[in-house]
């Protein structure tokens, strides 16, 4: 177990520094300080930025915007890429227990092997889990570097979510480490909720299906598996995920001031019926029980 985890409860907000954040992001993040400060937990922020699409100069921007919206959070933001070190040391940890197995599949021969008849809707094959030494070593002389994945013992996990009840996902022999050596998201998430106390992850539904893996992760390390709450994502004029051309607007796009933006997002959250508002007045009304839980179809001039 990591030895920097902390006590106490913590729920956070953690995007990827890779552009500025848009509506979506921001109602996201505005979520899930309000599922925190509701249950008087701190509010971590934590910057992924193991992503090769990672520009550096995003991160103040985000965090300005966040600061602008009226959210605060406690102690200093986590980077990711100060944490390598961390993340190799769990990856050894679990190839010591025989919990890893080396992959020289490319993303096209996965994709190829997942889509045959009778793969698990997508899961890896186990392609490379059973290689035998003489057939590693073929690989090795192709000069492809291998990912490191998880040997998992199980086919599927159940975990609990505050607003999807139990879900019972697929888990497969998921990546910890890409062959380039970066960590992969699902490891890293892991080691990093547990290290900093993080008991409370809320965020899109679209990562609903991350939480089975990321959760028997949890389990094969000895670390505590959070409380999930996977929340509606927002959607653009033509119902689709947001889109540079279809929604995906950012905070300085939308010439509102904060107060009209969290008036806006609360509205589309049935938290109020104000056109202006902050987000603690939005916690003084926020409720599971009140929180709209489909996803809210975002017309920008339409507002």
């Amino acid at each position: 177990m990591d030895s920097s985890q902390t006590a106490g409860r913590a729920g956070r907000y953690a995007p990827s520094p890779t552009g500025d954040l848009h509506i979506g992001n921001l109602r996201t993040a505005l979520l899930a300080w309000l599922f925190a400060r509701s249950t008087s937990r701190r509010f971590l922020m934590r910057m992924e930025d193991l992503d090769d699409r990672v520009q550096p100069e995003s991160a103040d921007r985000q965090l300005t915007d966040l600061e602008s919206l009226g959210l605060d959070w406690d102690g200093e933001v986590i980077y990711q890429s100060d944490r390598r070190d961390r993340y190799n040391a769990v990856v050894e940890e679990l190839a010591s227990a025989g919990y890893t197995f080396e992959c020289y599949c490319s993303r096209r021969e996965i994709h190829a092997a997942a889509s045959a008849p009778h793969a698990a809707p997508g899961a890896y094959p186990g392609t490379c889990r059973d290689l035998t030494a003489s057939q590693r070593e073929e690989k090795l002389r192709s000069g492809r570097s291998p990912a490191v994945r998880l040997r998992s013992r199980v086919a599927e996990y159940t975990v609990d979510d505050a607003l999807h009840g139990q879900f019972t996902g697929v888990v497969d022999d998921f990546v910890l480490r890409r062959g380039d050596g970066t960590p992969a998201y699902n490891l890293a998430v892991v080691v990093d909720d547990s290290a900093s106390g993080i008991d409370q992850v809320v965020r899109g539904d679209d990562l609903l299906t991350s939480a089975p893996r990321q959760s028997y992760l949890a389990s094969l390390l000895g670390l505590p598996i959070p409380h999930y709450a996977h929340v509606p994502l927002v959607l653009g004029p033509h119902r689709k995920r947001l889109a540079k051309r279809d929604g995906a607007i950012t905070m300085s796009e939308l010439h509102m001031s904060p107060h009209a933006l969290v008036g806006l997002l609360g509205r589309s959250l049935n938290l109020t019926d104000r056109d202006r508002a902050t987000p603690a007045d939005l916690l003084e009304s926020f409720s599971l029980e009140r929180l709209q839980r489909h996803p809210w179809v975002f017309h920008p001039r339409k507002r």
